[in-house]
This record gives C-alpha cells, sequence and structure tokens, in this order.
C-alpha cells in the first residue's frame, strides 16, 4: 500500500507541476465550456421461475444525468446522477423491498451520485480520483454491471499508462464498491482494500496479449470468503482470412488464491477458449469456459459484469461449490441495407452447464435478443431467456423489452 501511495502521489505531483497555475478565466471556462447529457432507459422485466407462488412484473424506469467540465491543461471533472423509479406496483422482489414471494429483479428504487471523480490527462497517464465506472477487458472479473438499472460504481484511485507503443498498462486502488442494490441492502456497499493491475500489449498483427492482477480484499464481509488473489493471462483477436470470411478467437487462463482474511484456503483454475466465423453479416460462435473448485470453494468474480456471462437467466451469478463447465454456441445476424429492419442485430445462444468436479449436468439454457437502433437517440431491445434446470437451481424463463433515449 505504501508504494501504491507514493506512485499515485508522485503522478500527481508530476500533473500539477506541469499544469499550475490556473488563471481566474481558464476556472471559469473549466466550468461554463463543459458538456451536459440526459438518459433514459425503460424496461419491462417478466420472470416465471419454478418454486415461487408468483410470477415477477418490474416495470422500470432509470433517468441518468451527467455533466462533464470542459479540459483545461489537461485537468477535468465528470458528475453522474441516477435514479430508478418502478413504475406502478412493485410486483417482482427488487431484494430491498421485501417482495419475497416474487422472483428477484435486481432494479431496486434508487437515486444517488452514480460518479463523481476529478481526471488529469497527458500523453503518458490519466488519472482519476473519486467514484467511478470501471469495465476492464470483457469485464469478466470488473465491470459496472450495465445491464442492471442502477450501475455498479468503484470509490478509487486510478491510472492508465501508455509508456509506448501498443503497451498499456493499468492501475487501481478500490476503497468501497457501490453495487446495485443501492444502500438499502446490507450488502449495497462494500468497504474494500483492493488492488487492481492490467497490462496490455497490442502491436501483434494478429491479436492482444493482456496479463493482470486482481488482489480483492473485502473489509466487512470476511465470512463470505469473497476476498481473493487472482492472476492470469488473456489472448484475443481476429484474422482476415479472404473471400469475406474473418475468424475470431479467444484464449485465457487465471488461477484465483485465498487473500487477506478469507477464512478458506483453496487455489482454483479459470479457463476460456473460443473461436468465432463472421461472413456476410453472420457470425458463429464457440465457446468453453470453465469456473474451477478446488476442496468444496469454487472460482468466483464478485465484481463482474455477471449478467453478461453462463446465461441471461442468472443462474449462475455465483459459481457452485462444485465449479462450473458452460459450453455454449452462438448465432448472431445483422440485416444488411437501408431498409426499415437494416442493422437489425439477431443474436441466438445455447448453453449447456455442468459441474467442474463430478461432470453433473446442472441444466441448459437458450437465450435471444433482438436489437436496432430506430434513431439519433433511440434504441430498442427485445430479450428472452429460458433455464431447463436438471440438478441445480429451477426452471426460470425471463422476458425484457427495453427503449433506451440518450440526448
Amino acid at each position: 500500500m505504501k508504494k501504491t501511495s507514493l506512485l499515485m502521489a508522485a503522478l500527481a505531483s508530476s500533473a500539477l507541476n506541469s499544469s499550475l497555475p490556473l488563471h481566474a478565466e481558464e476556472l471559469e471556462d473549466l466550468f461554463t465550456k463543459g458538456d451536459v447529457g440526459l438518459e433514459f432507459r425503460y424496461r419491462l422485466e417478466l420472470v416465471d421461475q419454478d418454486g415461487l407462488a408468483k410470477n415477477a412484473t418490474a416495470s422500470t424506469l432509470l433517468t441518468k444525468i451527467w455533466y462533464s467540465t470542459a479540459n483545461v491543461h489537461g485537468f477535468s471533472g465528470y458528475l453522474e446522477a441516477t435514479n430508478v423509479t418502478s413504475v406502478g406496483k412493485q410486483h417482482y422482489n427488487s431484494a430491498v423491498n421485501g417482495n419475497t414471494a416474487y422472483p428477484v429483479v435486481a432494479d431496486p428504487e434508487v437515486t444517488e451520485l452514480n460518479q463523481a471523480y476529478a481526471r488529469y490527462k497527458n500523453d503518458f497517464a490519466t488519472v482519476k480520483v473519486g467514484r467511478q465506472g470501471m469495465n476492464l477487458d470483457d469485464q469478466r472479473f470488473i465491470g459496472t454491471v450495465g445491464w442492471r438499472q442502477n450501475d455498479q460504481t468503484y470509490d478509487a484511485a486510478t491510472a492508465i499508462l501508455t509508456p509506448a507503443k501498443d503497451l498499456t498498462a493499468i492501475y487501481g486502488y478500490v476503497w468501497n464498491v457501490n453495487r446495485i442494490f443501492g444502500k438499502g441492502h446490507p450488502l449495497g456497499d462494500l468497504g474494500t482494500n483492493t488492488h487492481l493491475f492490467n497490462v496490455t500489449y497490442s502491436g501483434f498483427s494478429f491479436g492482444k496479449l493482456t496479463a493482470y492482477s486482481y488482489l480483492l480484499k473485502f473489509n466487512d464481509t470476511p465470512a463470505l470468503g469473497l476476498s481473493s488473489a487472482t492472476h492470469g493471462v488473456r489472448f484475443t483477436g481476429q484474422t482476415d482470412v479472404g473471400g469475406g470470411v474473418k475468424v475470431g478467437y479467444q484464449a485465457e487462463y487465471a488461477r484465483q488464491t485465498d487473500h487477506k482474511d478469507n477464512p478458506d484456503d483453496f487455489a482454483a483454475d479459470f479457463w476460456h477458449l473460443g473461436a468465432d466465423v463472421s461472413i456476410s453479416g453472420v457470425k458463429f460462435g464457440l465457446d468453453y469456459e470453465v469456473l474451477g473448485s478446488d476442496s468444496g470453494v469454487a472460482f468466483q468474480t464478485p465484481l463482474a459484469t455477471l449478467h453478461k456471462f453462463n446465461g441471461w437467466a442468472d443462474k449462475f451469478l455465483s459459481t457452485p461449490r462444485q465449479g462450473l463447465q458452460d459450453i455454449y454456441a452462438s448465432l448472431a445476424y445483422t440485416v444488411p441495407g437501408d431498409g426499415a429492419l437494416s442493422d437489425l442485430k439477431l443474436l441466438a445462444v445455447y448453453h449447456d452447464f455442468r459441474s467442474d468436479v463430478g461432470h453433473v449436468s446442472y441444466g441448459n439454457e437458450w437465450n435471444f435478443q433482438a436489437s436496432k437502433k430506430l434513431n439519433k437517440y433511440l434504441n430498442l431491445v427485445v430479450k428472452a431467456a429460458h433455464y431447463n434446470a436438471d440438478a441445480f437451481a429451477t426452471d426460470t424463463t425471463k422476458f425484457w423489452i427495453m427503449l433506451g433515449a440518450k440526448f
């Protein structure tokens, strides 16, 4: 922690020495020449889950307003406030409203300061201090959970360094995680002593290589066993093989162990191997992901954008004790041309879920999505998921209609 503090102090000192003093008119420009944005997102979510007495109907509206100051000598600031409101009665379990007869739809009513940070940027570094969103790589480990109406944000100091061409190094120190449930939930805020390291080299013609270490220390919840040290490497790329055909590929490996006050003693592995082929607007993908288990303790990713992974029915937000193997195939199509349906994006995904230990069939899941940008401001998404349980959780069907507007 001492070395980290010295690094952040050195970066801040360098920024200040290179940019001060600011004149009065420049300070005025900082605030009067900024930008303002407004965003709305309405979503209807329906859930039919076996084992619960009632089906859920969640009708919610997200309102987000943001202000970004002008950039003066590399300095700028950003403020963002959000409000999530239920439209009509809450016929769902938001995780804080007590409606436990309904399935969970984790979109509680909340109003909060979503982001608030100061930033300094030059040709070598970008430093941000304050409440901020963070999405690292594909968000498998660190993300903002952007699918839910309330973001997951981080009270943190972060630095993005570019010491050489094609080389990017990211460091973040996180002292609090503001989770999607808001302050009304006992785990809505998580105090942490977390260090994030992520280094990417993108100079290869056939892809980019990333190495990372995420040292998660949760101060107030040691009994949950979430504190962990994860070290991994990831390679992604795409190659044009001719004839309008492109081949994409991904390979990732990580190892996770107990860290700090975690009461468990374990070392579990993570694998992700994937490939896809694209031609004439059609894309077929096949992926294999493993979250391993050791001594009854599974590989966990508590700060990920979890809805993106292991099925949209959200049955595996926490990895089962015996681990998880997810083999999934996807088929995507984008409608060409300039007609009414042009740029309509269609996606279908099939998952087969098994335990890592014992290879027990957990179940399978179908996911479907159609999305289209209606005009400069509006975007429509229709989405569905059906989980068919074998030996884990219960049959669940979810359906969404979402309309977003940005100004």
